[in-house]
C-alpha cells in the first residue's frame, strides 16, 4: 500500500484532510502529518513516502524546498501542492520540480484530492509494473549469462580435447580476453554455506544474490575481471593482470579480493576465502590453473573465513598417525558426555581442532576419524539406553563428508554434541530409575577397572540384593552380564585401535586370568581375541 505524507502549518486543514479522505479505500495509507517542512523531511529520511501533499508557505522549511529535497532522494515521488497562493510564480516553481498538481485552497474540493490520489495510485501501479517487468527480464538475462559461463567452465574442466580456436571465441564472448591480457586465477569458497542458505528461499536465490553483489563490486573495483559459478559453494575469479612482475600483480589482485569479501560480508553476511593460482596467458594454462586450484582440498580445509592464500604444492603427510590418538579422544569424549558438561565439551572440541590444525592431517582422514568417534559414541549411548539417534549412519556420513573446512567441522561437532547432551539430560530428568542410569555411568567411567556388584551398590547407597533385582528387572540382564558385555566391547575397541597384546588388554580390563578372559571373549564374540584382531569375526 502506498504511503501518503500530509504537510501543512494550518492544523484545521490537516485535521480535515486526515478525517475526510477515505485513505484506505483509495488504496493508500496516511503515513504521517506534519505542521512544518523540517519535521516532514526528518520523517521522510527514515520512511520515504510515495505521495507528498504539502502547503508552500510554512515555518522552518517551505513546501518548495521540502519537495526539492525529497525529489533528490526519490525522483519518483508523486507531489501535490495544496496552497492558498494562486500566484503564477509559485505554480511555475512547482512545475520546475515536476510537481504533478497544484491545488488552491480557496477553491479546494475534497473530491478533487480523492481523484488526484486515485490518479497518483494508478501512475505508481504502472511504474511498479514496468519496474517488475524490467527486473524480470534483467534477471532472466543475468541468469542466462551466468548459465553460459557455468557451462563454459564445466566444459573446460571436464573435456580432454578442446578446439582452441572455438574455445578462445567462446571465452572472448563472455569477457575472457586471453589474447589481450594475462589473468591471475583464484578459487573462492563460501564458508558455512548451509547456515547462510537457511536465510534464503532456495540455493538459486542465494547464488543469484551473491552473483549480483560480486558483479557490482567487480565493476566498481576491478573492471575486466570475470567470475564463474562452480557448484553451489565455489566461484572462480580471473583478474586481468600483467604477469611480468607477478608479486606486484598478486598484491593488486589481493586488494580486489578483499573488497569483494567486504562487499559480500556487508550485503549478505557471506564469508568468502580465496586461494590464488600462478597466472595464465593461454587456454592450456587457464585449464591447468582451474585443475590445480580444485586439487587444493588439503590446503583449503584448514583455511579460516575471510582469508586469502597462495596455492601450494601438496604437503607431505604428517609423521604422526592420527588413529594412534583415537583411544585418548574416545575416552575423553565418553567421560564428558556422561558428565553432561557442555562447557567442557566445548573445550574438548577446541582442543582437538587445534591438534588437527597443527598436524595438518589429510581432510579425508580427519573425517574418517571423527565419524568413527561419533559412531562408537552412539553405540555406547545406545547400550546405556541414553540415546537413540533418528539419523541413519549414512546421513551422518554424508553430512560430515560434505564439510569443506575444519572451522565448519568444529561448528558441526559443537551442535551435534549439544543435541546429544540435551537428549541425555532429558533421559536423566524423565526416567524414574536414575539408579540404573547412574550404574551405567559408573560402569562406563570405570570400565578398565574391576567392578563388583557390592562396589556399585555402595556407590548408589543401595542394598546389593535390592540393586541386583532392580537391575535385572529394568535392564533385562544381570549386572554381572552387563559389565562383562561392556568389557568385551571395550576389548574389541582396544584390539582394533591399539597394538597392545591380548595379555595387556586382559590386564588393562581388570582380568587376572588370561585364559578366562579369552574364554568369555569367545563366548560373546564367537572368536578368540587374536582371531578378532586378524579380521575373522
Amino acid at each position: 500500500m502506498y504511503k501518503v505524507m500530509l504537510v501543512d502549518d494550518d492544523y484545521p486543514v490537516l485535521q480535515l484532510l486526515s478525517e475526510t479522505i477515505e485513505w484506505e479505500q483509495l488504496g493508500v495509507s496516511l503515513q504521517s502529518t506534519h505542521e512544518n517542512g523540517a519535521s516532514a523531511f526528518e520523517k521522510a529520511m527514515s520512511e520515504m513516502p510515495d505521495i507528498l501533499i504539502t502547503d508552500i508557505g510554512m515555518p522552518k522549511m517551505n513546501g518548495i524546498e521540502l519537495t526539492k529535497k525529497l525529489k533528490t532522494q526519490n525522483p519518483d515521488l508523486m507531489v501535490a501542492i495544496l496552497s492558498c497562493h494562486a500566484d503564477f510564480a509559485y505554480a511555475q516553481q512547482a512545475l520546475k520540480l515536476q510537481v504533478q498538481d497544484y491545488l488552491v485552497k480557496d477553491t479546494f474540493d475534497p473530491d478533487d484530492l480523492r481523484k488526484l490520489i486515485k490518479k497518483f495510485k494508478d501512475t505508481l501501479d504502472e511504474q511498479n509494473d514496468r519496474m517488475i517487468h524490467h527486473l524480470q527480464v534483467q534477471n532472466m538475462l543475468d541468469r542466462n549469462k551466468e548459465s553460459v559461463k557455468e557451462r563454459f567452465i564445466k566444459k573446460t574442466i571436464e573435456q580432454p580435447d578442446i578446439n582452441e580456436i572455438i574455445w578462445l571465441a567462446e571465452a572472448d564472448s563472455i569477457g575472457l580476453h586471453l589474447e589481450q591480457s594475462g589473468y591471475i586465477g583464484s578459487l573462492a569458497m563460501i564458508h558455512h554455506y548451509n547456515i547462510v542458505k537457511e536465510q534464503y528461499l532456495s540455493e538459486d536465490t542465494l547464488n543469484f544474490a551473491i552473483n549480483n553483489v560480486v558483479t557490482e563490486e567487480i565493476e566498481r573495483c576491478c573492471p575486466g575481471t570475470i567470475h564463474f559459478q562452480h557448484g553451489v559453494k565455489e566461484l572462480f575469479f580471473f583478474f586481468p593482470s600483467s604477469l611480468v612482475l607477478k608479486r606486484n600483480a598478486l598484491a593488486e589482485v589481493s586488494e580486489s579480493m578483499k573488497r569483494i569479501q567486504h562487499a559480500l560480508k556487508r550485503s549478505l553476511n557471506v564469508s568468502l576465502s580465496f586461494i590464488t593460482g600462478d597466472g595464465c596467458t593461454s587456454m592450456q594454462e587457464f585449464k591447468q590453473e582451474l585443475l590445480q586450484l580444485l586439487h587444493c582440498s588439503h590446503q583449503r580445509f584448514y583455511m579460516k573465513p575471510g582469508t586469502i592464500i597462495e596455492r601450494k604444492e601438496q604437503q607431505d603427510a604428517p609423521t604422526e598417525d592420527l588413529f594412534s590418538r583415537y583411544d585418548e579422544a574416545a575416552a575423553e569424549m565418553r567421560e564428558l558426555i556422561m558428565l553432561r558438561d557442555e562447557a567442557r565439551i566445548t573445550e574438548y572440541v577446541n582442543k582437538w581442532v587445534v591438534i588437527l590444525e597443527e598436524k595438518q592431517f589429510p581432510p579425508e582422514l580427519v573425517k574418517d576419524w571423527v565419524l568413527k568417534l561419533l559412531l562408537d559414541l552412539r553405540i555406547k549411548l545406545h547400550a546405556l539406553q541414553l540415546f537413540r539417534s533418528q539419523q541413519s549412519i549414512e546421513y551422518m556420513h554424508n553430512e560430515i563428508f560434505e564439510i569443506q573446512f575444519l572451522d565448519e567441522l568444529r561448528t558441526w561437532l559443537l551442535n551435534y554434541f549439544k543435541y546429544i547432551l540435551s537428549f541425555v539430560k532429558e533421559v536423566y530428568e524423565q526416567t524414574k530409575r536414575k539408579e540404573i542410569l547412574d550404574a551405567f555411568k559408573y560402569v562406563s567411567m570405570n570400565i578398565e577397572k574391576k567392578i563388583s556388584l557390592d562396589e556399585v551398590s555402595s556407590y548408589l547407597y543401595l542394598n546389593p540384593s535390592y540393586f541386583s533385582r532392580l537391575f535385572k528387572k529394568e535392564v533385562g540382564e544381570t549386572f554381572v552380564e552387563y559389565v562383562t558385555k561392556m568389557k568385551i566391547n571395550r576389548a574389541k575397541e582396544l584390539l582394533e585401535q591399539t597394538a597392545d597384546s591380548v595379555g595387556k588388554i586382559c590386564e588393562r580390563l581388570g582380568y587376572d586370568n588370561q585364559s578366562y578372559f579369552i574364554k568369555i571373549f569367545k563366548n560373546y564374540a564367537g572368536v578368540t581375541p587374536i582371531e578378532y584382531r586378524s579380521g575373522k569375526s
